[in-house]
């Protein structure tokens, strides 16, 4: 029978709950550090000598360390969404909340649902998704300080202050996206990943980046359905009975950045691509809504991201029109 440890993570310590089956074995404390993983392996070897099935939320990066600490030594990991545990323990009707009763509770989400299997990035991608997701809270503190900007500041003061704020954040941009580019250059596989992302119609520079940034090896999923997934572009159909109807939207499930970072890419497509805007047409004519036709061309678009990257041959347009 599987041993399944149960971890709530925090930045600063973690509680465990150990089971086999619904058994209880042990539960603990530890600090999320170094020191606090070692205290972690000695106290399963105590408790097993079997290799354990490990679940933990994803938060953030408070819990990657770990997850490779176990994975590492040969343990059995996944990584699951927060709001997967959360709709588990309504359906439970769950009314405390402590950190060694979310332990517990993530264990018996793992035993019962038995989530997907998680794999650590490679070196090379890791640092590509740390310079991404970097990129990314730049881009958004600039946003920010130009809606200040723009707000009705009137001390001339807070306006420059403002305004160089803006400039440095525009050159740490420009020094970012410089390294990310240098990082994919000096990766071959990355490098030649990019180069078959960016023959796809709506795919630029910077998007490919992002895709090799937060996509996992095309190899670990088997089919394309698994992807789109991923990225949580299913729609959520809502309906009951003759008179429940509600509008399709798209499920809060899946990796939010890829999500967003295919927004815009698939408004281009839909002009400059002509798989996706032959759908988007066939959507039109059906008079979907204008966020249904966008939100089906991100998923189009993903589709011919797998097929470009599970192949190895650059996008033709020609060949996907036929088939």
């Amino acid at each position: 029978m599987q041993i399944i440890l149960g971890i709530d993570i925090s930045k600063k310590s973690f509680d465990v709950a150990l089971y086999m089956g619904k058994e209880l074995l042990a539960s603990g404390e530890f600090s999320n550090n170094s020191a606090g993983y070692k205290k972690l392996r000695n106290w399963l070897s105590h408790q097993s000598e079997e290799a354990v099935w490990a679940c933990l939320e994803a938060t953030g990066r408070y819990g990657n360390a770990l997850a490779s600490y176990l994975f590492k030594a040969g343990h059995q990991v996944s990584i699951v969404n927060p709001l997967q545990v959360k709709k588990y323990a309504e359906s439970k009707l769950q009314r405390n909340k402590t950190d060694q009763l979310d332990a517990r509770l993530i264990a018996d989400f793992c035993r019962t649902q038995e989530p997907s299997l998680w794999q650590p990035a490679s070196e090379e991608q890791e640092a590509l998704q740390e310079l991404s997701r970097r990129l990314s809270a730049l881009q958004k503190e600039r946003s920010a300080e130009k809606n200040r900007l723009k707000s009705g500041y009137q001390h001339q003061k807070v306006k420059d202050s403002i305004e160089r704020t803006i400039s440095f954040l525009s050159e740490e941009i420009a020094a970012i996206e410089k390294e990310i580019q240098n990082h994919i250059d000096e990766n071959p596989d990355l490098k030649k990943k990019q180069k078959l992302l960016r023959s796809i119609p709506g795919i630029g520079a910077k998007t490919a980046s992002l895709i090799l940034a937060e996509l996992p090896s095309i190899e670990r999923f088997e089919n394309v359905g698994q992807v789109i997934a991923y990225a949580g572009l299913s729609p959520q159909k809502h309906s009951s009975g003759s008179s429940v109807r509600k509008k399709d939207r798209m499920t809060k499930l899946g990796n939010r950045k890829l999500k967003t970072g295919l927004f815009f890419p698939a408004l281009v497509a839909i002009k400059h691509n002509p798989i996706v805007a032959a759908l988007a047409s066939r959507l039109q004519k059906k008079n979907k809504a204008k966020m249904v036709i966008v939100g089906a061309a991100m998923k189009k678009l993903l589709q011919i991201v797998y097929g470009v990257l599970k192949s190895g041959v650059p996008f033709d347009p020609n060949y996907a029109l036929a088939a």
